[in-house]
């Protein structure tokens, strides 16, 4: 009879812990996750600035003509640029991205763009997920996303593999803003996991730099993966 009777406090006490779990997560600003972390130094945070221009140049139709250039230029020298592919090349099934051999900084990048407010496929490769639809490496992953990333790694394995091999002292980084920050932190992880398809490239030499990243994978992945996958957000803005 008393294991009856406290049944209904059980379920009250479950329910108030319940209750003050989602209160706090209404309240959670992804901010206070990071708060007591040290700030990057200047080593770790060198690379930001000139790959976020390498992002914005793919939203340019010619770089030898740019249109939005900044004051200081993009920093690319056109000679260096391997390939830029638009809408019409990858049929919609990724965001617009460049490939630029970085002599001067020893780096291959593959930069996305971000999110076009005015593209059906981008809110497409967006909104194909669901909860736990997509599972990869022990965790979960962003399905839409990660079809977009293999799409670009299937499209440019073979030029990506040449660079690789003709330039071996160069590092490999993926970078992206947005929705192409999680298109990135996504190819990065499936290049990690198939290296054989860039000749068996060395994963320190894989880096990946995700501007204002989208949610695109479960936790025990981002820390699996934080070697080699860098966030970069504003404190307030998650």
């Amino acid at each position: 009879m008393s294991i009856i009777c406290g049944l209904p406090l059980l379920e009250c006490v479950y329910c108030i812990a319940c209750a003050r779990w989602a209160w706090k997560r209404c309240l959670h600003s992804a901010g206070h996750d990071s708060e007591t972390w040290g700030p990057a130094t200047p080593e770790e945070f060198e690379p930001v600035p000139r790959l976020c221009k390498y992002i914005l140049a793919v939203y340019e139709d010619d770089l030898r003509q740019p249109l939005w250039e900044p004051p200081q230029g993009y920093g690319i020298d056109v000679d260096c640029l391997i390939m830029k592919k638009n809408y019409e090349h990858i049929r919609g099934k990724a965001p617009p991205y460049l490939i630029y051999l970085d002599h001067a900084h020893a780096d291959i990048v593959l930069a996305i763009r971000g999110l076009n407010l005015a593209k059906e496929s981008d809110y497409a490769v967006l909104l194909d997920n669901k909860l736990g639809k997509r599972k990869f490496d022990g965790g979960y992953v962003h399905n839409g996303l990660l079809k977009a990333a293999g799409c670009i790694l299937n499209a440019e394995c073979d030029v990506l593999r040449e660079l690789v091999e003709k330039y071996p002292n160069y590092t490999l980084t993926f970078t992206g803003h947005s929705l192409g920050s999680g298109v990135a932190a996504l190819l990065t992880m499936v290049v990690v996991q198939n290296r054989d398809r860039l000749g068996n490239i060395d994963r320190k030499r894989i880096r990946c730099y995700a501007i204002a990243p989208a949610r695109c994978m479960s936790l025990n992945l981002a820390v699996r993966y934080a070697d080699v996958i860098n966030s970069v957000v504003l404190q307030a803005s998650c």
